[in-house]
């Protein structure tokens, strides 16, 4: 779904993860970019530091310590050009740790912060949104209540300088400018802009403060009135907080059936995860385990706590970009008949990584064990070919077909597993769901790919909004949702405008992706004009995964299914 960057908010990056930033480049361009995406696809383990020198082969680590430490050396004093050491060794520790796995990773301690900060709940800064527009720094919008909404900032304005410095023209990255908005609170900003229709700069002083940084993206009880639909964008320090608070409410507006979107989210924190599960799960019944070396690691965790909607009709939603403690949540709900789970299969990352602090603040994160849902499945698929092979999976699922046709999906026959009531599920990477939605092949095109890949659909959604802003000030969103549409004119001038940035013209393509690339300029126009709620609910009107979500909670042997799970 798309989204504009929040500069001020924590980000998570782009290294040192591969698989996560083809999910998201290749089938999510459009979303905020991703800063330490590869250090979050993971479920992490928190703690005190268990990890001690060990003497398990201590002879053996000594000599590869005197022999790097000799070779260091020797490169260090003699060779003929000057290099860097430190980032030498940073070099030779991260391609160490691909001879492991995956997902063991190093963070240098300068990309620490940005790693730690996408699990944060809050953050300092000024609480807006934008997107680089041609080298210009555009406001989409002001988050509720934080200081740029105060202060009066609006869709469309034109960052032209931060606190004197110039930003407009200058080639900036995201994360710089992310870099000069933030700062600690209750410290000052300086903002130079330009606004439509308006003649001169305006200069606004705004004072940072606390930001939320929420990971349920969206709570609403849908048409019915009956069926409620939260949708999380990964697990971090507030998520379980969050969903309680939207559980509570959305129960309190009358749902009796809830949609859980976890599409996209890359994991995080594990325990949030199974807090949450365990609001769905009654009794005394598994919701994960864990088997490392020896029985250090080894954890199980169970339901224990009543729950706040332990009965009523449950389907969860995942895709190729749900991966960790997002499969651990949907392994758990499926292997106990308490949801049905809706979707494609998951990415399948299975391992956990114990975060170790080192002395000079960088971190590793080293894989100590593998989870396992509670029929015994391994969520971890397999990476024995190597870290280059890994990345191309999802990849291949598609050259396979997998996205489009669930026959395509094959499992050996010893990696069939049996629910607590006897349901056939698969293991060997990944969770296969109960009902398989295939991908929307008319948004299958490169010409659509090239387009998403650009910025070009959101400026377009936003000089959209300003055109109209007079007229959309005067409608309700519901009065928005029923008149409010991009018409071929404008469609065929966002291609015009493509083909002017280097864009081939397709005319094929941009028939066939038009109901998509519709509903997404509505959808972002619904952002800037009424909030992030009003975006999403645009999305829904043409999602296909939710459409069949919502379908199966409706089914009768869907009902009966899952009614029966909560007699237990």
């Amino acid at each position: 779904m798309p989204s504009a960057a929040r500069p001020d908010a924590p980000q998570p990056d782009s290294a040192p993860s591969r698989p996560v930033r083809k999910v998201w480049q290749k089938w999510q361009r459009w979303r905020q970019p991703l800063l330490l995406g590869a250090a979050l696809l993971s479920g992490l383990l928190l703690g005190s530091n268990p990890f001690r020198p060990t003497d398990q082969n201590p002879d053996a680590t000594s000599r590869g310590y005197l022999k790097f430490k000799e070779i260091l050396s020797y490169v260090d004093r003699d060779y003929v050009d000057t290099v860097d050491a430190e980032q030498l060794s940073d070099y030779a520790i991260k391609r160490m740790l691909e001879k492991l796995d995956p997902h063991s990773v190093y963070i240098p301690a300068k990309e620490q912060q940005q790693a730690a900060a996408f699990l944060q709940s809050d953050y300092d800064g000024i609480g807006v949104e934008f997107n680089m527009f041609r080298d210009t720094v555009t406001v989409v919008a002001p988050l509720s209540g934080g200081p740029a909404e105060q202060a009066g900032l609006q869709p469309g304005d034109r960052l032209l300088a931060i606190d004197g410095q110039s930003v407009s023209g200058q080639h900036l990255t995201t994360e710089q400018v992310f870099g000069r908005l933030r700062g600690p609170r209750g410290s000052t900003v300086r903002l130079l802009l330009l606004r439509r229709g308006q003649g001169r700069a305006m200069t606004f002083a705004l004072t940072r403060n606390r930001i939320p940084n929420a990971s349920v993206d969206v709570a609403a009880v849908l048409a019915d009135g009956a069926t409620g639909y939260i949708k999380i964008s990964r697990f971090a320090a507030g998520t379980y907080d969050e969903f309680k608070e939207a559980l509570g409410r959305l129960r309190r507006e009358g749902m009796t059936k809830l949609v859980l979107d976890l599409r996209g989210n890359p994991g995080g924190y594990l325990d949030r995860a199974t807090k949450i599960a365990d609001e769905f799960i009654g009794g005394t019944r598994k919701i994960v385990y864990t088997d490392g070396k020896g029985d250090q690691y080894d954890t199980q965790t169970f339901s224990r706590a009543a729950g706040e909607f332990e009965e009523g009709p449950l389907v969860v939603i995942v895709d190729e970009g749900s991966a960790s403690a997002s499969e651990v949540l949907a392994g758990a709900l499926q292997d106990q008949d308490r949801a049905l789970v809706v979707g494609r299969r998951s990415f399948g990352k299975g391992l956990v990584q114990q975060p170790i602090t080192l002395n000079d603040g960088s971190e590793l994160r080293l894989t100590i064990a593998r989870y396992y849902t509670p029929s015994g499945r391994s969520i971890q698929k397999p990476y024995r070919d190597g870290v280059a092979a890994y990345d191309r999976d999802l990849q291949e699922r598609y050259a396979r077909g997998e996205a489009f046709h669930a026959d395509s999906v094959h499992f050996a026959p010893a990696l069939r597993f049996r629910t607590a009531h006897g349901r056939t599920v698969y293991g060997g990477g990944g969770i296969m769901p109960d009902v398989f939605v295939p991908r929307d092949s008319t948004t299958q095109n490169r010409y659509l790919s090239r387009l998403q890949g650009t910025s070009l659909v959101r400026e377009f959604a936003l000089n959209l909004y300003q055109e109209h802003k007079d007229e959309l000030t005067q409608l309700t969103f519901d009065q928005y949702q029923r008149t409010f549409d991009v018409s071929e004119v404008q469609l065929q001038a966002l291609a015009a405008r493509a083909a002017q940035g280097g864009l081939r013209a397709d005319p094929y393509s941009l028939r066939r992706c038009a109901p998509a690339l519709r509903n997404q300029l509505k959808a972002l126009v619904a952002r800037s004009a009424f909030g992030k709620d009003a975006y999403y609910a645009v999305l829904r009107e043409q999602d296909g995964e939710l459409k069949q979500a919502l379908q199966t909670l409706q089914d009768a042997n869907a009902k009966l299914a899952l009614g029966e799970t909560n007699g237990q």
